[in-house]
């Protein structure tokens, strides 16, 4: 139901220059999708490390000055009492934590949705103390005139979901955090239903259970109310250990069309399906059985994180849906399918 762009990949690090001249663009994944003036636009997470240099250890971080970030660069001797060497994610110095690699968005322009443009500045960069650690895999939904941008902020307290809106894609207002640290894979639905905005969210279980699908609803985009658990992981290779929402559902004739991802066997990322009822989209109607894109290709299996598929953003044309999808945490890849069809084959799969 799914074919892969022939011109795949779309993105890779190399269309992107760094944030820093000191940085290396490391991967350009995960993109948010919409259109504006007549083109997609691509909200990248843009992953950078600093290259090593022998006997010593840099990394990136952020320094913070009147509400802005500003990247930075620790570079110390590797024998330097004061470093501790956590693992491959990172270093502590002088008692505080630092990571090897900072994320942040970056905006990406094209006309045809295939061939684009790199802005070479930031979109979002991390901006306070809550955002120290990177800013990633950000969703668009738009409503009215008006942008709605959440995203993943990481710090030292966590990782947890915020929002910020945009009517131009040059100027961007952050409202802060809207659901409890830790949860992530926001996705808010395109249209007010029965009179509330409703989301799809990813709270992190510590205790009993694996990671889930939950459904939310809100009478201003800030405060959510109303949890519930919609969907679990499936005791399969696909799933086994967590699932999590992807892109903002899309209205098909048949109910809401969601494709969120599965982590299996060998921390493996997939693709599935999922039909919610149109005016309920609490209640699901079909969930796919196998699924619709899994790691096949060189640029799926090879790179930071080999065997990932990830989709958090996707535009609809004349029905069909261009599904914007980031490979092995390195690049971005494009699928397309028809939108109706899709739909049609979920629910006679039941």
């Amino acid at each position: 139901m799914i074919k892969r762009h022939p011109e795949n990949p779309l993105i890779t690090a190399a269309d992107v220059p760094p944030s820093n001249p000191a940085y290396r663009v490391r991967g350009a994944f995960n993109p948010a999708a919409t259109e504006y003036n007549g083109e997609i636009i691509l909200l990248l997470r843009v992953a950078e490390d600093v290259p090593p240099q022998e006997g010593r250890i840099a990394v990136p971080y952020v320094t913070f000055t009147d509400g802005k970030g500003r990247p930075d660069v620790l570079d110390v001797a590797l024998d330097d009492p004061d470093v501790q060497l956590k693992d491959t994610r990172g270093v502590v110095y002088q008692g505080q934590d630092y990571l090897s690699t900072l994320s942040h968005i970056r905006l990406a322009r094209s006309s045809d949705g295939i061939r684009f443009s790199v802005d070479p500045e930031p979109f979002l960069f991390p901006a306070d103390e809550t955002e120290k650690f990177g800013v990633e895999d950000a969703r668009i939904t738009r409503l009215g005139e008006t942008w709605w941008i959440n995203y993943t902020a990481v710090s030292e307290d966590g990782w947890y979901t915020k929002l910020a809106s945009t009517r131009d894609f040059k100027t961007v207002e952050r409202h802060g955090c809207i659901f409890h640290p830790q949860n992530k894979d926001v996705s808010i639905f395109p249209e007010k239903i029965n009179g509330k905005y409703c989301a799809l969210h990813r709270p992190n279980n510590s205790g009993f259970g694996r990671p889930s699908i939950w459904y939310a609803e809100s009478p201003d985009l800030i405060h959510w109310g109303n949890h519930r658990c919609l969907i679990r992981p499936r005791d399969t290779e696909y799933e086994r250990l967590k699932i999590g929402g992807g892109a903002p559902c899309i209205r098909t004739s048949k109910g809401w069309l969601q494709i969120y991802h599965g982590k299996g066997d060998g921390e493996r990322y997939s693709l599935f399906g999922l039909l919610l009822d149109a005016d309920h989209p609490d209640r699901v109607i079909a969930r796919g059985e196998k699924p619709l894109l899994q790691p096949e290709m060189p640029y799926e299996n090879e790179g930071f994180f080999p065997g990932v598929v990830f989709t958090n953003g996707i535009v609809e044309r004349n029905g069909m849906l261009y599904i914007y999808y980031g490979a092995a945490d390195g690049i971005t890849a494009l699928a397309t399918a028809d939108k109706e069809e899709l739909a049609a084959a979920l629910l006679h799969s039941r």
